[in-house]
């Protein structure tokens, strides 16, 4: 696992990336004590995990965030603060998990096991035909699917693939590793849901996909304990 971390407090730092290497003992970590060097790294190198101080000089935690969804490979998420009100307007960014630096020897280690098991969970793939051939997708990569009579319409950021095959099955082969069925014919990567409206979830990539009234209590429960967790 590839870990950066940024803080401009040089002491906390070296404290966090300390408590990380002992943790996850195998981890390579690149500690940033400036967010503008951290940007120009991370649009250069993926990294899978960003342990991202919230206030910083110059260019903030929140405005790092920001710009993360730009990213090919937008690395797991986790605030490290010291000021409990900017949690809120973090909230926005939909990071995996917060970190109190008041706290952290009481709440690094689970946070990090979580992010361990999430990595996990997002380098598993998901294999199909389309066309003449087969194609392999991490999991991370789908935004949604679509049904389109007896066939999907796959999409990812970049194209659409279609695929023989039912929204059902989809489901049953995708539900465990996080989609969402918003709509009899739409099923979702919660990952990829930036805005839950009442009748319909903007995606990271500014598509708008309905929510069905038969589906939309359970969807919002499940995205909901994704975005809070």
């Amino acid at each position: 696992m590839k870990i950066f971390i940024c803080d401009d407090e040089l002491l906390i730092l070296k404290k966090i990336s300390e408590k990380v290497k002992e943790i996850l003992t195998d981890c390579t970590v690149t500690e940033f004590s400036d967010s503008f060097k951290l940007l120009e790294a991370i649009k250069k190198e993926e990294c899978d995990l960003l342990l991202l101080d919230i206030d910083m000089p110059q260019i903030s935690g929140l405005e790092v965030a920001s710009q993360l969804n730009r990213l090919e490979y937008k690395p797991l998420l986790v605030f490290v603060t010291s000021h409990d009100e900017l949690v809120y307007d973090s909230l926005m960014f939909h990071p995996f998990g917060f970190i109190r630096k008041n706290y952290l020897e009481e709440e690094i280690e689970k946070v990090l096991r979580d992010c361990e098991g999430e990595l996990s969970f997002r380098e598993k793939y998901f294999t199909f035909k389309s066309g003449s051939g087969n194609v392999r997708l991490r999991v991370s990569e789908i935004t949604y699917l679509e049904g389109d009579g007896n066939y999907l319409k796959l999409y990812t950021k970049d194209r659409m693939y279609r695929i023989r095959d039912t929204i059902a099955a989809a489901q049953e082969a995708l539900s465990e590793k996080g989609f969402i069925r918003f709509h009899r014919g739409f099923l979702v990567n919660q990952q990829a849901v930036k805005v839950l409206d009442t009748d319909e979830a903007e995606l990271m990539t500014g598509e708008r996909i309905p929510i069905g009234r038969n589906y939309a209590e359970e969807a919002k429960k499940q995205l909901m304990r994704y975005m809070l967790k």
